[in-house]
C-alpha cells in the first residue's frame, strides 16, 4: 500500500550539464603565477639594495679626505 502512494520519480538524462573546466589546470597557473610575481620583487629588492651600495661607497668616498693614497689593501674590520 504504501509504494502506490508515492509518486514516481522521473529523471531527465537528455540534459547533460556543461562539462566544467578542471580546477588543477588553475591551480598550477596560479603557483606559477605567484612565484613569478615573487621572483620579480626579489629582483627588484636586491636591485635597490645593490644601487644603494654603490651610492654609499660612492658618498663614502667622495667624502673622504683627498690628502690619503688609494687603498692598496681591505681592510676586515673584524
Amino acid at each position: 500500500m504504501f509504494f502506490l502512494l508515492q509518486q514516481p520519480v522521473i529523471v531527465d538524462l537528455a540534459q547533460q550539464p556543461a562539462p566544467t573546466q578542471d580546477i588543477s589546470i588553475q591551480v598550477i597557473l596560479g603557483m606559477f603565477a605567484m612565484a613569478g610575481a615573487l621572483l620579480l620583487v626579489a629582483a627588484i629588492g636586491s636591485a635597490l639594495v645593490a644601487a644603494g651600495m654603490l651610492l654609499y661607497k660612492r658618498w663614502r668616498d667622495a667624502s673622504a679626505p683627498a690628502s690619503q693614497p688609494p687603498h692598496t689593501h681591505t681592510t676586515l674590520r673584524i
